[in-house]
Formats: C-alpha cells, structure tokens, sequence
C-alpha cells in the first residue's frame, strides 16, 4: 500500500491517524450527500431546478462541507489536523502560498 505510505509521509501522521483521517473524510461525504435532498426540497421543488440551480449549489455546499468535517474531525479526536487542512485548503483557494 504504497498510497497510504505517502499519506503518512504527506500529513505527517501516524498510520492509525492515516486510517481515522480517512473515516472522517468518508463520514463527511456521505452526511452531505445524504442532506442533499432534504435541504433541497426545503429551498426548491425538484421539477424547478436548472443547471445554473445546481452550479450555485456546489458552490454554496462547500461552507457546509467544511464545518461538518471540522464536526466529523472533532468527533474522531483529529481537529487540530482538520482545522489546518482547512486553513491550507483556503490559502490555496485565495492563492496565496501555503506556510510551512
């Protein structure tokens, strides 16, 4: 498994920190996918959603994202490496270089 080595190696965690990053990840995703609808439904009928509708969802989904992962990541005992995945992810975002 030479992809979860260069995780380790990336994150500078441990192998079992690797595995609970993971989990808090897949957890996330699948809390959002399963709010999806429901939110939807309370905002809009599904017969009037266009394309536009659907690019400003995705758009307007990644705050949500990023606090139910610092959730899932405060849960899971990992916060300290979500919050700076997230500072990073937002650094990168604005463009500007990332702080070692």
């Amino acid at each position: 498994m030479k992809w979860f080595k260069k995780l380790e190696e990336r994150w500078q965690v441990s192998s079992w920190q690797v595995v609970i990053i993971l989990i808090v990840f897949a957890c996330t995703g699948f809390t959002i996918m399963f709010l999806k609808e429901p939110i939807l439904d309370l905002i809009i009928a599904e017969e009037e959603r266009t394309w536009v509708f659907s690019v400003l969802y995705y758009l307007l989904i990644l705050p949500v994202y990023n606090v139910v992962l610092l959730i899932y990541g405060l849960l899971f005992g990992q916060f300290k490496f979500f919050w700076a995945f997230e500072k990073r992810m937002f650094r990168r975002m604005a463009g500007k270089k990332s702080e070692k």
